[in-house]
């Protein structure tokens, strides 16, 4: 399916890094309240399920203009939700370094489903963008030494939520007879029923919070959340897949910054190389065009 002629205004770009920044820094909120005794599945259920409710009437409002695109909607709840479900319980369990590391090969992923689903073009100076940000998150991962130990449960979980964030992304392109509300909203409700099902197989129970923790979970779930996904949402829908993808490179950024500033995390020579790799990989491809 030909793909719509997509200009990539300034303001465009501006939404979707300030998204893209949100996210990175979003470890720090969800590590706190891991440190409260909520799991991943937990996490999601609290603060995505709760927003998800609010967006029933919402999505009950828009069906006349979601209805013929009914199964893209499914898509976009289901690799959404996985990729929040994965991306959260992964920031909570693992290295904040490594998760979002892994995470971002998903410029790959974003570039190919574009080039493959939506039939977009890709220019050498973008391919040369995508090899450039995968050479830069080679050497923050150690090079070839990363692989000399099998992928643990959260690298598996970093890798499948970078996988199905990318493919939502691409959905989310492909769905342009759905309003952006309504593509924002079945995020959250694709996050609540799918976390909650986990919760359950996981036969996990949320422990007793202080008041003032399930405040700061609601705050983090209205105002954090649905901010850096309404962001991103508009980003994704109004800009080409692989472009968007690489964009939110940053996210990547924002995320090695602040967990040596707020962390406390040590990050060597290698690894702020590989970073300044990715960085202008993401400012080649945002002046693409």
């Amino acid at each position: 399916m030909p793909t719509q002629s997509i200009r990539s205004q300034p303001m465009t770009v501006s939404i979707l890094l300030f998204g893209a920044v949100l996210w990175g820094i979003s470890w720090w909120p969800l590590k706190y309240f891991g440190a409260h005794g909520l799991s991943g599945a937990l996490m999601v259920v609290a603060s995505y399920g709760v927003v998800g409710i609010f967006a029933l009437p919402t999505l009950w409002l828009q069906r006349q203009r979601w209805r013929s695109q009914t199964g893209l909607l499914v898509l976009i709840a289901l690799l959404g939700g996985w990729s929040n479900i994965a991306f959260v319980t992964a920031l909570i369990s693992g290295n904040v370094v490594r998760v979002m590391l892994l995470f971002y090969l998903a410029p790959v992923w974003g570039v190919l489903g574009g080039r493959i689903f939506l039939r977009e073009h890709i220019t050498p100076k973008r391919w040369f963008a995508v090899g450039l940000s995968m050479a830069g998150a080679f050497v923050l991962l150690g090079g070839v030494s990363a692989f000399s130990t099998p992928l643990d449960l959260v690298d598996v979980l970093a890798l499948s939520a970078g996988l199905t964030f990318a493919l939502n992304n691409v959905t989310t392109r492909a769905a342009q007879r759905i309003p952006m509300t309504s593509k924002v909203f079945v995020v959250f409700l694709g996050c609540a029923i799918l976390a909650s099902s986990v919760a359950l197989l996981q036969g996990a129970r949320f422990p007793s919070l202080a008041g003032g923790t399930w405040g700061l979970i609601l705050v983090f779930a209205f105002t954090w959340l649905l901010l850096a996904t309404l962001a991103i949402q508009y980003g994704v829908t109004h800009m080409e897949a692989g472009k968007a993808s690489i964009l939110l490179i940053f996210e990547l950024i924002a995320a090695l910054v602040s967990a040596v500033l707020i962390g406390g995390e040590a990050i060597s020579q290698h690894e702020w190389l590989g970073g300044a790799l990715i960085a202008s990989a993401a400012l080649i491809e945002a002046r693409s065009q």
